[in-house]
């Protein structure tokens, strides 16, 4: 049976909404905050985007995963939803968007130490451990410095170290997802995740009573567009692309996106909301891209041996 070509269009463009649109998000969270609380906020999200794409799928007449892979895609939605970005919702209550997307950049750095069976080549290689070292730096420069300087409150601290927990969280369930596809489409196994994630996020809400004092009738015109952005670009859109590209592409090499999205995300915070960006944060955040593209060098080199390999054979 030949494998089924995949278009490089298709692909290109799965990685456009990857790197810029999920990049936007953070802004548009900071958006949303300012009418909805930090749970409520990306429950609606999320609900919202997984009735509509499981609708979709129905009228096509795909079928639900099987029970093992349903509970598999249900637990890593939650996990990367909810303890990923609903995670950073909250902090982006006391930190810009521009240092959450900046500390979220990390993830490429902790797959490596969450990869426990591969751990005697990642650190058996002078790349990967210069990689780590410079990353990690960049990371304590970040919370040392740059969150310091920029917000010497408490919170901002907690809420920096919580992004990083929840950066962790996201690949735990990214490599959770790698392995449960079952039978069942990428769209429908990503409305799975998707209202698994906005049912916890909202039973969070409630137990944090964020619904006491909130009314619809409050909320702005910007967060509503934050919201209705959230939904259609971040969620339909560009976590569609992700579930996809995670069907076809290494976690390794999606997970670049995170070379991405922290500039795209500082600039926007800077030129439409004033967001202050000091030098040690442009620093760290550096130190944290270089480490991520050292880290990659080895599987860069070996794609392109595999490449010349197949030339020449």
């Amino acid at each position: 049976m030949t494998k089924k070509l995949v278009s490089p269009l298709l692909v290109a463009f799965a990685f456009f909404n990857i790197y810029v649109i999920w990049g936007s998000t953070y802004l548009a969270v900071a958006y949303g905050l300012k009418g909805f609380p930090p749970f409520i906020l990306v429950g609606l999200r999320y609900l919202t985007a997984g009735v509509l794409m499981l609708a979709w799928c129905k009228i096509k007449g795909e079928q639900l995963p099987e029970r093992k892979f349903m509970l598999r895609q249900a637990i890593s939605g939650t996990l990367m939803l909810v303890g990923g970005t609903g995670l950073i919702a909250w902090a982006e209550l006391y930190i810009s968007s521009g240092q959450a997307a900046i500390l979220i950049a990390t993830e490429p750095l902790i797959f490596l130490l969450l990869d426990r069976k591969n751990w005697s080549e990642y650190f058996s290689n002078k790349y990967i451990l210069s990689g780590l070292l410079i990353g990690f730096t960049g990371i304590f420069l970040f919370l040392k410095l740059g969150v310091a300087v920029a917000n010497p409150s408490p919170m901002a601290t907690i809420a920096s170290v919580v992004v990083l927990f929840s950066a962790v969280l996201w690949v735990l369930g990214s490599l959770i997802t790698k392995d449960s596809k079952g039978n069942s489409s990428s769209t429908m196994n990503a409305s799975v995740q998707l209202l698994a994630a906005g049912i916890a996020s909202i039973g969070i809400a409630f137990a944090k009573s964020e619904q006491v004092g909130f009314s619809f009738a409050n909320v702005s015109a910007e967060a509503w567009a934050g919201l209705i952005f959230l939904i259609i670009m971040g969620s339909l859109l560009a976590y569609l692309s992700f579930v996809w590209l995670l069907s076809i592409k290494p976690p390794a090499i999606i997970s670049t996106h995170t070379y991405v999205n922290p500039v795209v995300a500082v600039f926007l915070g800077w030129l439409l909301i004033n967001e202050h960006v000091n030098m040690a944060q442009l620093i760290s955040l550096i130190g944290i891209l270089v480490g991520i593209l050292l880290v990659n060098v080895p599987g860069y080199l070996k794609r392109k041996e595999v490449a010349v390999e197949s030339v020449k054979t």
